[in-house]
C-alpha cells in the first residue's frame, strides 16, 4: 500500500491544502511517457507541474495507455502512417494494488501505478490499468488505446477512470474534498459517488468539472440503455438517474450531465465562457460555468537562455539563441524530410492536433498565390506543419497526406511527423511565426500559441480561444480578419485565407526583413505579456481559489 504521508515531497502551502483529486484521460508531463493525444493532455501535465511547484494538496488520476494515442509514421510513399506498439515504462512505481470494478456486469481488475513526483517534477499521477493477467484478452484491451473508436470500449474506459479512479481513492483511504473532472470522461465517477453518499447535494458539494471543447466530437453521448447495460451508472436505477440528471430523448450527454452534477464548472478561456454559457445555459439544472483560461508551464517549456537574454533586454544574444534553436529545430526536419532549412529566413509554423475545424491547409487555400509567396528570393520563407490527426478521421487524415504532396517539391515547405511533446518543443522554439487558424468560436483555448510567444516565437491567429485576452495587432502578434459569422463555410474560408496570405505579404514579411529592430520589439513584447498570465502557476491557483472553494 502507498504511504500517503510520504507521497509528498513537501509540506502543503497554506492556501492549497485541501486536498483535491484531478481526473483526466491524458496527460502530457514528459515526452517519455506516452499516455496523450493533445491539447487536454498538454493542459493536465503543465496543470501537474504546477501544482508540484506551488506545493499543493492534489493528485492526478489518469489510465496507463498500453499502446498509448497512436505512433506517428511514413508508409513507403511518405504519406501519413498510424502504428500502434507497445509502450514499457521503467520508471512507474507499482503500488501493488489490484482490485475489482464492474464494467458490463462482470468482475474487471484494475492494477494501478504510480509516477512519483519527483520522476518529472509533478504532483503523484496515479495510472490505472486492465492490462494485467488476472483478465481475458477484452478487458485487457479496455487500457490499451487513448480514445478508443469502438463506443463500447469507449464508454469501458471511462468507467475505469472515474470509477475505477474514485475507488482507488477509497481504498488509499484518502480524504478527498474535491473530485476535478478535467473533461466529461470521468463522469461514471459522479455515479460512484452517488451511490457513495445517496444524495445529489454531498456530490454536488464535491464535484467540479471543467469544459474543454465547444465542438460536438468532445461533448461525447451515447444512449442511456446502452449506458445502463455497460453498468455505466454503478448500480444506481434507471429511474434514480432519471430523478438525479433528467437526461433528454433517451441519451446521456456527458458535459450537460456533468454540469448538472457539478457544485462549480469552468471554461478554458474568457471567449470560451462566453460560448458554453450561450452553449448549456438554457438547460435545466446546470451549474455555474466560469471561466479560468488555460495556461501552460513556464518551468517546462520556455528556454532559459531565451529569458536570461529578455530579462538583460540584449537584443543581440536573444537574435543568436533564436538562430541557434531554429538550428536545432531544422536538423530534425532535415532528418525527417531531406530538406535543409536556413535559419536566417521567417519559419511559419503550424502545429497542433489535425481536427478539421483547426484548417491546416488554409494557407493553401488560393494555392497559386501561395506558391508566389513560398517561391519569392527576395524575401524567402520557410513553411513546417506538424500534427496527429485522431488515426479514425480520414478526412483530417487526406488534410495531413494533402499537404505532403501539394508541398513535396517545394525546398522550403515541408510537413513532419511525431507531434508529441520533445518535436512541439523544438517547433516553438525555432519558429519566428506561430500559425493559428481554426473557424472562430471552435478553439476553446489553444494553448500552444502561449508556449511558443514564451520562446519567441510571435502568434499570427485567428482571435478564438486565449487569443483576445493576449493579442495586441502589430504590437505583441498579428490577428488574422475574420470573416462575417452568418457567411457560409467555404466564403469564409475562402475570405479569412486570403486575409492571412495579405497579412504575412504586406505586413509580417517585410517587418521581419526591412525593420529588424521593430521585429525585435515585436518578439520581446510577446515574451514578456505572455507572462505571468498564461503560466499555469496563475491557473493552478485560480483553480484552489476560484473553482475548489
Amino acid at each position: 500500500m502507498v504511504d500517503l504521508k510520504t507521497l509528498f515531497p513537501y509540506k502543503f502551502a497554506k492556501n492549497y491544502s485541501k486536498p483535491v483529486a484531478y481526473f483526466s484521460m491524458e496527460f502530457a508531463i514528459d515526452q517519455p511517457l506516452k499516455i496523450y493525444s493533445g491539447g487536454l493532455g498538454f493542459l493536465a501535465g503543465s496543470h501537474l507541474r504546477s501544482a508540484y511547484e506551488l506545493k499543493q494538496n492534489l493528485i492526478g488520476i489518469g489510465i496507463l495507455w498500453k499502446k498509448g494515442y497512436y505512433d506517428q509514421d511514413r508508409n513507403q510513399d511518405q504519406t501519413l502512417k498510424i502504428t500502434f506498439r507497445d509502450k514499457d515504462y521503467s520508471f512507474l512505481t507499482d503500488t501493488n494494488i489490484v482490485f475489482p470494478i464492474t464494467i458490463h456486469g462482470a468482475k474487471v481488475f484494475v492494477k494501478a501505478y504510480l509516477v512519483k513526483p519527483e520522476v518529472f517534477n509533478s504532483a503523484p499521477l496515479f495510472l490505472l490499468s486492465t492490462d494485467i493477467p488476472e483478465n481475458d484478452y477484452l478487458a485487457q484491451t479496455i487500457s490499451h488505446r487513448l480514445y478508443d473508436p469502438n463506443e463500447t470500449t469507449r464508454i469501458a474506459q471511462s468507467i475505469l477512470l472515474g470509477i475505477g479512479g474514485a475507488k482507488l481513492l477509497d481504498i488509499l483511504e484518502r480524504k478527498t474534498d474535491i473530485y476535478h473532472m478535467n473533461e466529461g470522461h470521468a463522469l461514471p465517477m459522479c455515479f460512484y459517488l452517488l451511490d457513495k453518499h445517496k444524495s445529489l447535494e454531498e456530490v454536488r458539494k464535491r464535484v467540479v468539472f471543467t469544459t474543454h471543447t465547444p465542438e460536438k466530437a468532445g461533448n461525447e453521448e451515447h444512449s442511456i440503455p446502452l449506458l445502463n447495460s455497460m453498468s455505466f451508472f454503478n448500480g444506481l436505477t434507471l429511474e434514480q438517474v432519471q430523478e438525479y440528471v433528467y437526461p433528454e430523448n433517451g441519451s446521456l450527454n456527458y458535459t450537460l450531465t456533468a454540469l448538472r452534477l457539478a457544485k462549480r464548472a469552468n471554461a478554458v478561456s474568457q471567449l470560451h465562457g462566453e460560448v458554453s454559457r450561450r452553449m448549456w445555459g438554457d438547460y435545466e439544472g446546470i451549474c455555474k460555468i466560469e471561466a479560468i483560461t488555460n495556461a501552460q508551464n513556464k518551468t517546462y517549456w520556455m528556454d532559459e537562455v531565451l529569458e536570461k537574454a529578455l530579462k538583460k533586454n540584449d537584443d543581440t544574444a536573444l537574435v543568436a539563441r533564436k538562430k541557434e534553436l531554429k538550428r536545432q529545430l531544422f536538423r530534425v526536419v532535415a532528418d525527417q524530410t531531406g530538406k535543409l532549412f536556413d535559419e536566417n529566413v521567417l519559419t511559419v509554423v503550424w502545429a497542433r492536433r489535425f481536427a478539421g475545424y483547426k484548417r491546416a491547409n488554409l494557407l493553401l487555400h488560393d494555392f497559386n498565390r501561395f506558391v508566389a509567396l513560398a517561391e519569392n528570393s527576395k524575401h524567402p520563407i520557410q513553411i513546417i506543419w506538424a500534427g496527429k490527426p485522431y488515426p479514425e478521421d480520414f478526412e483530417a487524415i487526406n488534410i495531413f497526406n494533402e499537404i505532403f504532396w501539394k508541398t513535396k517539391e517545394l525546398a522550403n515547405c515541408t510537413v513532419v511527423t511525431g507531434y508529441e511533446l520533445g518535436l512541439s518543443a523544438l517547433l516553438k522554439k525555432g519558429s519566428d511565426i506561430w500559425l493559428n487558424n481554426p473557424r472562430l468560436y471552435h478553439e476553446a483555448s489553444g494553448t500552444s500559441g502561449m508556449t511558443a510567444a514564451m520562446n519567441a516565437s510571435v502568434n499570427l491567429s485567428i482571435p478564438d480561444g486565449w487569443v483576445p485576452e493576449f493579442a495586441k495587432h502589430g504590437k505583441n502578434s498579428f490577428i488574422i480578419k475574420t470573416a462575417e459569422d452568418l457567411l457560409p463555410p467555404e466564403i469564409k474560408d475562402k475570405t479569412e485565407a486570403g486575409n492571412l496570405l495579405t497579412i504575412l505579404e504586406k505586413e509580417i514579411i517585410p517587418l521581419y526583413y526591412d525593420k529588424p529592430a521593430q521585429w525585435n520589439k515585436i518578439v520581446k513584447a510577446s515574451m514578456k505579456d505572455v507572462l505571468p498570465q498564461f503560466d499555469s502557476g496563475r491557473m493552478a491557483d485560480e483553480y484552489f481559489t476560484r473553482l475548489y472553494k
